[in-house]
């Protein structure tokens, strides 16, 4: 880790846009060790291994027909700094190219700080993804499937639990986002809609509460269905993992517990929480495969109401 190297290169931002994208990433990457990856024949196998027995399994235990991406990828943090470096890139291209700061080339090196925080901070926290590739350049592209190896060794080895069954139930929860998204071709387009009617909101100096009132409902369907169905498909004991990484995610020293708030992972924290929440009563009162009926169509996606209370949720759709 190079902070001064990271500082240097956010102050050499350049360009015409809000951010100098190659300048966040080079800061990001400085200011972040990229972990080793080093992979053994078993630790290639053992992902491979994970996500198909995932697939099967949530196929089997969730009633939905899905296809895992082709593009499976075991990286580094420097490399997911890589991946997600476009994806932050596509949401803010709109709102650059209708801003006009009063001081550009000050708000450029601000700018390119932030993101390059920002990717830095979640390079080293995230532990897999799967990546549905909103608002992406090439609508056709693959999705894809990563796993960040040195922080799934790390946080297992934090936790002090066995990092082949801690790697397996990870994969679990990404194969599981993979599921939601094969088993609702219109979820994509239903968030990047919410996506894009919010920043043009933004653009014309205005907001539209719907917008983001939707996003952040369907986020809270999306995490809680996976947070449900990882540990009722997973083939193995999981309630010391589910104790312990809640613990994690409240936890950290000052500076991560900001950082977090930051970034809004305090959020994705009470989504993860209510929607997991809204699933286990569905999923206890009418069974998994009257959960997974939320993703035959939009208009079954849970109101921001009925995420409080299941029952009218239940008698509205009657899956």
């Amino acid at each position: 880790m190079n902070v001064f190297r990271s500082l240097r290169a956010v102050s050499e931002a350049s360009g015409t846009g809000l951010v100098d994208w190659a300048k966040a990433g080079e800061a990001a990457k400085a200011s972040t060790e990229p972990g080793r990856l080093d992979l053994t024949p078993a630790d290639r196998e053992g992902y491979a291994t994970d996500v198909r027995d995932a697939r099967d399994r949530l196929r089997e235990v969730a009633g939905v027909d899905f296809a895992v991406p082709d593009a499976i990828e075991v990286q580094n943090r420097h490399h997911w700094i890589d991946a997600n470096r476009e994806t932050f890139r596509n949401v803010m291209e709109p709102i650059e190219a209708a801003a006009t700061p009063a001081m550009p080339e000050l708000s450029r090196v601000v700018n390119t700080g932030s993101m390059a925080f920002a990717l830095g901070f979640l390079a080293r926290t995230v532990l897999g993804q799967y990546d549905p590739l909103l608002l992406a350049d090439d609508p056709d592209a693959d999705h894809g499937l990563y796993f960040v190896h040195p922080n799934v060794v790390a946080v297992a080895a934090d936790l002090d639990v066995a990092y082949p069954r801690f790697r397996r139930w990870i994969a679990f929860h990404e194969v599981t986002h993979a599921a939601e998204f094969g088993a609702a071709p219109w979820l994509s387009g239903y968030l990047e809609s919410r996506v894009e009617r919010g920043i043009d909101g933004l653009r014309a100096s205005g907001l539209d509460p719907d917008a983001f009132a939707e996003l952040q409902t369907a986020m809270t369907a999306v995490e809680g269905y996976a947070e449900l169905v990882m540990d009722r498909a997973f083939d193995d004991e999981y309630a010391d993992l589910r104790r312990k990484l809640d613990a994690r995610r409240g936890g950290g020293g000052p500076v991560t517990r900001l950082a977090r708030r930051l970034l809004g992972l305090g959020l994705k924290r009470r989504q993860y929480e209510r929607g997991a929440a809204f699933f286990e009563r569905v999923a206890d009162e009418r069974g998994l495969a009257a959960a997974s009926a939320v993703w035959e169509r939009p208009e079954r996606l849970p109101t921001a109401g009925e995420l409080d209370d299941p029952a009218a949720w239940l008698a509205r759709v009657d899956p």
